[in-house]
């Protein structure tokens, strides 16, 4: 075992960024923990364009960090969380691992930071080290070919297919399912790999979309960063189509249905792809019908489906949001996947009974884990670690999120275009 010179408050949680850090107050020792701690390192988008999504990623594990160590921690031993700030930019996710992972204070285990481009430069450092690596929400399967990375959400082994071809059977059962399509695309690795494939793979929504017969009127991409949505907004407009489809992250749809509205327009029904939950309900009226990806959604249905301690999960993830005056307090699909993302690095050192990297990937590979969101999964290196997926479609409706596909997942009924 590596041996750290670890400052007095071991178990305090360290959020940093490349230059500057601060400290929070350490957990309370949990009874039968011992010793020194398991550090896990990772970063996260805490400023920057991800930073909306960034935080729910934050809160999830502190909360999950918590309960694991009120439990007895891992191994007997307390867990500590070292999280950088990689400032939403690819370029720093690189010399940010690297530093958690190397000299005389390194961390004992990684998980993976926020958004697929991001996930991808970190996969890189995990497996020069050969470190286990959980993660939170990539979407670029193919590209994900590391053995001992594990998915802490999936959309199946080909989510470029799967993604519309889910959209599009969930709009058929509509009286008059959309005719015409748009589609905005942010130069990003997980959306970019929707609209348009990947290696070998040219199938994605336009593709889908004219085999169903539906008509493409506009596909257009824009790069990572954009804040002036107007040329994009009038493309819209003018293309008129049924369906917007804003295959993006964070914040991007909210800017690109208000620069329509600032031109009077609004699409009849937009789906956003990887949107930050709480903006889009930001909009009021102008949100109403809009639909997104979901792994899961604290509405009482789903609580009540899922049982164990999903009720206290959500409660305690609510009151730590609140207490951070984040917008949206809700525990959803993002906090849904960091959870899982953590409980898969939990149940690989429980099941491996070490810290060892290589006896934690093989664990997992043997027994999978069990997840209290996504239920038992497994891991096949042939599919690239990528679970059957549990993903569905939640629909803004009355102000509030809510499941509408598929059916034996919903909490409502599917809401067909505005007027």
């Amino acid at each position: 075992m590596r041996r750290r010179a670890l400052p007095a408050l071991a178990a305090a949680l360290l959020v940093a960024s490349v230059s500057a850090c601060s400290t929070r107050e350490p957990t309370t020792a949990p009874t039968g923990a011992s010793g020194e701690p398991i550090v896990v390192g990772s970063t996260l988008a805490l400023t920057g364009a991800f930073a909306a999504t960034g935080i729910i990623h934050k809160i999830a594990g502190e909360t999950f960090i918590d309960r694991l160590n009120e439990a007895g921690g891992l191994l007997g031993r307390p867990v500590e969380w070292r999280v950088l700030d990689d400032q939403s930019n690819t370029q720093n996710i690189v010399p940010l691992y690297e530093q958690l992972l190397s000299g005389s204070d390194a961390v004992d285990l990684i998980i993976g930071p926020y958004a697929t481009p991001n996930i991808l430069a970190a996969m890189g450092v995990a497996e020069r080290y050969g470190k286990v690596m959980p993660h939170h929400t990539a979407v670029l399967r193919p590209a994900l070919t590391y053995e001992c990375q594990f998915p802490g959400w999936s959309i199946g082994p080909n989510p470029n297919q799967f993604i519309p071809e889910q959209i599009f059977d969930m709009l058929e059962t509509l009286a008059n399912p959309p005719e015409t399509v748009a589609i905005l695309t942010v130069q990003n690795g997980s959306a970019a790999f929707v609209t348009n494939g990947f290696q070998g793979d040219p199938t994605g929504v336009p593709t889908i979309a004219e085999d169903r017969g539906i008509d493409v009127v506009l596909n257009e991409q824009y790069p990572i960063g954009t804040s002036d949505w107007t040329n994009l907004a009038q493309a819209v407009r003018d293309a008129n189509p049924d369906l917007l489809i804003s295959n993006s992250l964070g914040v991007d749809t909210v800017g690109q249905l208000n620069a329509m509205k600032q031109l009077g327009y609004k699409p009849p029904m937009t789906f956003s792809l990887f949107p930050a939950p709480g903006p889009l309900l930001g909009l009021g009226a102008d949100g109403e019908g809009v639909l997104a990806w979901s792994l899961f959604e604290a509405n009482q249905p789903a609580i009540d489906r899922l049982g164990g301690d999903v009720q206290a999960i959500v409660d305690d993830f609510v009151e730590r949001a609140t207490a951070q005056n984040v917008p949206y307090t809700a525990f959803e699909t993002q906090a849904a996947a960091s959870w899982t993302a953590w409980e898969i690095l939990a149940k690989g050192v429980e099941a491996a009974g070490s810290i060892e990297d290589q006896a934690i990937c093989d664990a997992l590979h043997a027994n999978g884990a069990s997840t209290t969101f996504a239920g038992d999964i497994t891991f096949d290196p042939a599919d690239n670690n990528f679970w059957e997926t549990t993903v569905g479609i939640k629909q803004i409706q009355d102000g509030d999120w809510v499941m509408v596909w598929p059916e034996n997942q919903a909490s409502g009924e599917l809401q067909g275009p505005s007027s």
